[in-house]
């Protein structure tokens, strides 16, 4: 091969190393590109299921340390245990729904993922908007942000969980998730609950606490409940949806376990209607 077809295959390489880098807010804005924005597709914050943690290899891609964004190093940390830090959050979506993200994976901006400058792709974290208390898990697959002052770009579907959509931005704390080799992680999981059985009409007064269109993220909602000791909790399958109960409850207690919930962070929990 000739000096000057191994330098051409030389700069292929790196443009196609650049190109997954710029996976996300990274990226330089093209002329005549629609801006980004929120998904026209009527996603509710219910309907964004956890992602849930598992043991996984690095990625094929995105793991170069050190690597270069606009002129500037970045150093990916060789591991992400023990991570965590506040800092403010920001979010993208439709621009970029479809791109591969850094790691090769497609961004899907309904799905609860993120980006992170430093942080091994994947990496899972629990994101909680600190003005609010909402909690989300994400898997870490992207690069960025790359503007100073941000520590995480969620995808849309994230960022619709915590409330922070209509302010772009949000005050958020990152917890890195540590998964072992039986996949097995820090938040663990509550055993899979049998679907419960419809109650009787008079038995008491029920509440959701949310509803997944994955049963993975239902059982992970139950679980957190459980393990802040609002209980009883059961999983009711609606079909397309899988509703968290709560209760049922004598009327006297219902406004109290509300007020519970809400204090412990978890959204308000509505009653059923039935």
């Amino acid at each position: 091969m000739s000096v000057t077809s191994r330098r051409f295959t030389t700069l292929l390489a790196a443009a196609a190393i650049a190109a997954l880098l710029a996976g996300c807010a990274c990226e330089k804005p093209r002329t005549g590109e629609p801006a980004d924005g929120p998904s026209t597709s009527g996603l509710k914050p219910e309907d964004v299921a956890d992602a849930v943690p598992r043991a996984e290899p690095l990625a094929r891609y995105g793991n170069h340390s050190p690597y270069e964004v606009f002129g500037r190093k970045y150093h990916v940390l060789a591991s992400s245990e023990g991570y965590r830090e506040r800092g403010t959050a920001s979010w993208y979506g439709s621009k970029f729904h479809g791109r591969r993200t850094s790691s090769g994976e497609p961004y899907d901006m309904h799905l609860a993922t993120a980006a992170h400058r430093s942080l091994p792709l994947p990496t899972y974290a629990e994101v909680t908007n600190l003005d609010n208390g909402r909690k989300v898990i994400v898997k870490i697959n992207d690069r960025g942000p790359f503007k100073d002052g941000r520590i995480i770009d969620l995808s849309y579907g994230a960022a619709l969980r915590l409330g922070m959509i209509s302010t772009g931005t949000a005050r958020v704390e990152v917890r890195a998730i540590d998964v072992d080799s039986g996949g097995r992680y820090a938040a663990a999981e509550a055993p899979r609950p049998a679907p419960a059985a419809q109650p009787e009409s008079g038995a008491g007064t029920w509440l959701q606490a949310g509803a997944y269109g994955r049963r993975e993220g239902a059982e992970e909602l139950a679980g957190q409940l459980r393990r802040a000791d609002l209980q009883p909790v059961s999983i009711h399958d609606a079909g397309s949806l899988f509703r968290v109960w709560l209760g049922p409850y004598p009327a006297a207690e219902v406004e109290s376990v509300i007020r519970k919930a809400i204090e412990l962070g978890f959204e308000r929990p509505h009653r059923v209607q039935r």
